[in-house]
């Protein structure tokens, strides 16, 4: 009880010793006073800071850039060639080696089926954007060193070493093409699906880009299968390690799986519609829409 005692005298000592409360010390707490910055003009006259007329005063100011109606700047000059299009051309977001790795270290990937865009977009750590003119997937080689996943994955641009990387660990690389409603379905299926139209097929590359996807070097998947295993053994001799034999892998029926040229989703065929609420899958039975797809 003393020692409560003590702190109540100390207490009213310390309220004895402070000014009485009055109308020149009261303040209000913090924050309780808002200031509201004023607009332009506010108290000076009736033409508020904006003069008497023009252009000012009747908010009719030029766009940025205008001169004064004479031919503007950016149009007496002509442009570079490098940009000419720029807009328009295939971007391809990158994904380097570390972050396949990651994702397959923390169980977003599994290793053991067939990677493509719609495996590394459902991750939600990869984000491809059509929109945007994003065409798919270009894998880099930055953490070359330490990816050791054996994979089955399809990207739509690499390097020659980020390939030799691949395959040395026992995995295969297939260099793709899609078009720009087929990104659209493979970034997001369900979205796809919900609209309850027939899967699209796969157009083939455009004329600039043919040449990339049937190079045996870059594994197009339009390349002579043959001179593909020809380009792996040429490029294991280079990179100094052995091609390995799929035959005798325990994991061989998933490393040798391939999609064909016009198809999008693994498992699933061109003209095939997938009934996400009844969880069916419609086929065409009309002969002429089997000859379409399978063309």
């Amino acid at each position: 009880m003393s020692y409560i005692a003590g702190i109540t005298d100390k207490a009213l000592k310390l309220i004895a010793s402070m000014p009485r409360v009055a109308l020149n010390n009261l303040k209000g707490l913090p924050g309780s006073k808002k200031t509201f910055q004023r607009r332009r003009g506010r108290e000076k006259g009736s033409k508020h800071g904006r003069g008497d007329k023009g252009q000012g005063a009747r908010m009719t100011l030029p766009r940025l850039g205008f001169e004064g109606g004479q031919f503007p700047f950016y149009l007496r000059f002509p442009k570079e060639r490098y940009y000419e299009g720029h807009h328009m051309k295939r971007q391809y977001p990158p994904l380097s080696l570390l972050q396949l790795q990651r994702m397959i270290d923390l169980g977003r990937v599994n290793p053991d089926e067939p990677i493509d865009l719609t495996t590394l977009c459902n991750t939600k750590l990869y984000k491809c954007s059509p929109e945007h003119h994003h065409y798919g997937v270009n894998l880099t080689d930055e953490g070359i060193d330490i990816f050791q996943a054996k994979v089955n994955i399809e990207v739509q641009w690499t390097t020659e070493n980020v390939i030799a990387a691949v395959e040395r660990n026992g995995g295969v690389i297939t260099s793709r093409f899609y078009d720009i409603q087929s990104v659209m379905a493979l970034v997001n299926p369900e979205k796809f699906f919900q609209r309850g139209i027939p899967i699209p097929k796969c157009k083939l590359p455009p004329e600039d880009a043919i040449e990339y996807y049937t190079d045996p070097h870059f594994r197009g998947y339009l390349a002579d299968p043959e001179k593909v295993a020809e380009a792996r053994l040429e490029l294991a001799q280079k990179y100094g390690y052995e091609v390995p034999d799929f035959s005798k892998d325990p994991l061989y029926e998933m490393l040798k799986q391939k999609k064909d040229p016009r198809q999008i989703f693994f498992g699933l065929a061109p003209g095939w519609v997938v009934n996400l609420k009844d969880r069916v899958i419609l086929k065409p039975k009309a002969q002429e829409w089997k000859e379409y797809y399978h063309s």
